[in-house]
């Protein structure tokens, strides 16, 4: 599964779009900030579960956000999960 960050896939290789995909981590405490590139990963790799659904062969324009919660029966905890978006795409066949 090609991943990319830009709107490009690698090699410049024409694609159909598929659709716009989004996966998550599980949540965290917000105060974990050593844990940050994990659950990156972890959405990372949920993101490329969800486009394979779909029978993708890469994922252009890869995005992360914070999704937060804070527990009202618990307010001095705050929970967190990373998201991960982008558009699951279709390579052309190679001529």
């Amino acid at each position: 599964m090609q991943i990319s960050f830009t709107n490009e896939v690698e090699g410049g290789r024409e694609f159909t779009p598929i659709g716009r995909v989004q996966a998550a981590s599980s949540w965290h405490g917000a105060a974990q900030p050593e844990g940050a590139q994990d659950h990156q990963k972890a959405a990372l790799q949920a993101l490329i579960e969800m486009a394979r659904e779909f029978d993708a062969d890469a994922i252009i324009g890869v995005d992360y956000g914070y999704d937060a919660v804070k527990l009202a029966e618990l307010a001095t905890v705050e929970l967190r999960r990373v998201s991960a978006t982008g558009i699951a795409v279709k390579l052309a066949k190679a001529a």
